[in-house]
C-alpha cells in the first residue's frame, strides 16, 4: 500500500505519538510498504531511510490557529499525489483515517474540570473557560474533523475514548474503530535491573528497604498528582513508604503542597528521566491517579517491568486489567483514602510480587504485533473505502 502519515511534527526523542509514527512507518516499509510524511519537522536519523518527506511549513502563531494552518496546508500538499490511504494522527481533517492518540478535546476538557475538587471553583472555571479565544478554536477544529462532510474512519485507543466520540458527536460505530495503544518490550530488557536499583535508589536518596510508590507524567494537575500527595499524608510511617516524582521539572508549587503537608521527606520530585527504566526499576509499584489519559503507555510499561498498577477508571488502560490481579483501579481520585488504602496494599512484599507477575503476562499479552495487523486492517478498509468512491 502507499500511505501518507500526517503530522506536524516528528521527533521520536520527544516520546508519545511521534516515537509511535516513526515505529509505525519503520514497521510498514520493512514489510514493503511505501510510507509518505506530510510534516513541518522530523527527525530523519530517527526515520526509514525509505520514507517520503512532503514538508508542510506553518506558522507558529498565534497557537489557536496554528492546528488549522497546518490542516489546510497538509490537504493543499496532498493535491495530486494519489496514495492509497491518508491518515491524521491530530487535528487534521479531511483524510481517510483520523488516529487521535490524544483522545478527544471536549473530552479532556470536561475532565480538566473534573480534577478541580471545589465544586464553586469548577463551576467557575467552566464558565470562563467558555471565552477562551483557544478553546472556541480547538472546540470548532474538532467538530471539524469529526462532523465535517469527509467520512473518515475514526480509531479510538479505548472503550472509554470510543464511547467519547459517540457521547460529545454521536459518531456511527460503523466509522469507529478500537485499536489498543501497544509497547515494545525489548525497550524494558532487565539484565541491569539490580545495578539500576541500587544507582537510583542511592541518587534519589533512598533506602533499600522503603517501600518506593513511583508517578510519572507532565501534566502533574490533570495526572492526579494534587490528590496522591494528600494520599501520601495518610499512609503509614512504617514500613516506610516513599514517592518518587518524574516528569516535569516545574514542580515549585507540588513541592510547596508537600511541605504545607508535612511530607517533604517522604516524596522525590526528580523531574524529567530520559530513560524510564531508571525509574520502573528503582521503585515496588507505579501509582497514576490520572483525571484523563485516553489509554495511557505507562500503565503498560510499569506492568511490563512486574510493577502493580494503581489508576484511575479515567484511564483508558484501566480497561486491560482485572482488579484486583494486576492492581487497582480508583474510582474517584480525589478520594484520598481510597487511594491510600490501595497503596497500602503493595506494602506487603507478596502481593506486589503477585500483582507485578499478573502484570507481566497482561502486558505480554498486548504485543506491537497484534497493533500492527490490526492496523493493517484499517489502512486496508479506508483503501477500498477510496476506491469505491472514486
Amino acid at each position: 500500500m502507499d500511505i501518507a502519515f500526517c503530522y506536524e511534527s516528528v521527533l521520536p526523542e520527544r516520546g508519545g505519538c511521534e516515537t509511535y509514527i516513526a515505529a509505525l512507518a519503520h514497521r510498514l516499509v520493512g514489510d514493503g510498504h511505501k510510507v509518505h510524511l506530510y510534516a513541518s519537522r522530523w527527525d530523519e536519523a530517527k526515520l526509514p531511510k525509505q520514507l517520503s518527506y512532503h514538508p508542510v511549513p506553518v506558522a507558529s502563531w498565534p497557537r489557536s490557529l496554528r492546528p488549522w494552518r497546518f490542516g489546510s496546508s497538509v490537504l493543499r500538499a496532498l493535491e495530486g499525489h494519489e496514495h492509497d490511504v491518508t491518515v491524521g494522527f491530530d487535528k487534521t481533517w479531511g483524510l481517510d483515517v483520523l488516529y487521535p492518540q490524544g483522545g478527544l478535546y471536549a473530552a479532556s476538557v470536561h475532565q480538566n474540570l473534573v480534577k478541580i475538587a471545589n465544586p464553586l471553583q469548577r463551576k467557575i472555571m467552566g464558565f470562563l473557560k467558555q471565552f477562551d479565544p483557544a478553546h472556541f478554536s480547538f472546540t470548532t477544529l474538532e467538530r471539524r474533523q469529526y462532523l465535517g462532510a469527509q467520512r473518515s474512519i475514526i480509531i479510538a485507543i479505548s472503550d472509554m475514548v470510543r464511547q467519547h466520540f459517540q457521547t460529545f458527536y454521536q459518531i456511527s460505530s460503523t466509522d469507529l474503530r478500537m485499536v489498543r495503544i501497544a509497547f515494545n518490550p525489548d525497550r524494558f530488557v532487565e539484565n541491569d535491573r539490580p545495578r539500576r536499583r541500587m544507582e537510583w535508589r542511592t541518587n534519589w536518596n533512598l533506602e533499600p528497604e522503603d517501600n518506593v510508590g513511583l508517578f510519572c507524567g507532565m501534566n502533574y494537575r490533570l495526572k492526579g498528582l494534587e490528590p496522591l500527595l494528600h494520599a501520601v499524608k495518610i499512609m503509614p510511617e512504617n514500613p516506610r513508604f516513599r514517592l518518587v516524582v518524574v516528569g516535569s521539572p516545574k514542580t515549585a508549587a507540588f513541592e510547596r503542597l508537600a511541605k504545607k503537608l508535612g511530607i517533604s521527606d517522604r516524596v522525590r520530585f526528580v523531574g524529567y528521566q530520559s530513560d524510564m527504566r531508571n525509574g520502573y526499576f528503582a521503585s515496588d509499584f507505579f501509582i497514576h491517579p490520572t483525571f484523563y489519559d485516553p489509554c495511557s503507555h505507562v500503565i503498560t510499561e510499569a506492568m511490563a517491568c512486574g510493577l502493580p498498577v494503581i489508576t484511575s477508571k479515567y484511564n483508558g488502560a484501566s480497561e486491560l486489567m482485572t482488579p484486583p490481579n494486576e492492581g487497582f483501579i480508583v474510582d474517584d481520585p480525589h478520594n484520598h483514602q481510597e487511594l491510600a488504602d490501595a497503596m497500602k496494599v503493595f506494602l506487603d512484599p507478596a502481593k506486589r510480587l503477585a500483582a507485578g507477575q499478573a502484570g507481566r503476562r497482561t502486558a505480554q499479552s498486548w504485543t506491537f504485533d497484534h497493533h500492527y495487523r490490526q492496523m493493517l486492517d484499517v489502512f486496508r478498509e479506508a483503501a477500498n473505502r477510496r476506491r469505491q468512491a472514486a
